[in-house]
């Protein structure tokens, strides 16, 4: 399992992911599911990734492949960051259909998803998921954040936080809270944390971080948020036990037969 979540405000957006896959409690790794394509000055394109990592890997690497054989299409001439979308659709279908067969045969999961964030010339910052079936949905200033994998214990935070006039600091912030949240709930996402926060049209990721198990500020921040939900909790005003409800009747016929 895993949990990467992107997050699209009027000044840019961020993307970050946890690193950890398994293949049960006795095989656990870590692997980077955070990758940029991007090509400075020019255009942005980030990807995330969740589900089989075979598949994932596979599109990754083919991904770089047609970039470097300059590839009738490419991550590097394709007109619109939908466009970008497609590809990726197109690439995740090709994959699971050449291993489908053989993952069935053995009942082995192949589905898998990627969140692509960037910025074309001449457009606005642009946030996708894009489906393991290869159809893809864009995030909106009604939703400004879209998440893949184990998304559940992230989602609380991001749904009380965030708005698409939030700053890119508070956005950085809240996707940290969220994937640290997830962490500390499910064993199977964890650290390395990578993150990027893209300003809106520098098409250039200027902001990169990384933040392993130990890191003071990961600590910090978790201990921060702790205390303040503690803290919360504490001031809630209290509960009225004393009241009573309106008695419920059941006006229930009698169906017995005679």
């Amino acid at each position: 399992m895993t949990y990467c979540l992107g997050i699209l405000v009027r000044q840019g957006f961020v993307l970050a992911a946890d690193s950890r896959t398994n293949a049960g409690v006795d095989y656990i790794s870590s692997y980077r599911k955070l990758f940029d394509f991007s090509v400075p000055g020019e255009r942005v394109v980030l990807l995330c990734t969740s589900g089989n990592l075979s598949i994932t890997q596979a599109v990754i690497q083919a991904l770089e492949w047609d970039i470097k054989v300059n590839a009738t299409s490419n991550l590097h001439n394709q007109p619109t960051l939908y466009a970008v979308a497609r590809y990726l659709g197109s690439q995740i279908r090709s994959f699971q259909e050449s291993d489908r067969t053989w993952l069935e045969k053995d009942n082995i999961d192949f589905q898998c998803s990627f969140l692509l964030g960037g910025q074309m010339p001449g457009e606005a910052p642009e946030l996708y998921l894009v489906y393991s079936q290869g159809n893809c949905i864009r995030a909106t200033p009604e939703t400004p954040f879209l998440q893949i994998g184990e998304a559940k214990y992230g989602k609380p935070i991001l749904d009380r936080t965030l708005s698409f006039e939030s700053s890119l600091d508070a956005i950085a912030k809240c996707a940290l809270l969220s994937i640290d949240s997830t962490m500390r709930s499910n064993l199977s996402v964890g650290p390395p944390v990578n993150m990027v926060m893209y300003e809106a049209n520098t098409f250039t990721v200027r902001h990169r971080a990384q933040f392993q198990a130990g890191d003071p500020y990961l600590i910090k921040m978790r201990q921060h948020w702790e205390n303040a939900l503690k803290e919360a909790a504490a001031s809630m005003p209290d509960i009225s036990w004393n009241q009573e409800s309106p008695t419920l009747t059941l006006n229930i016929s009698d169906t017995s037969q005679p």
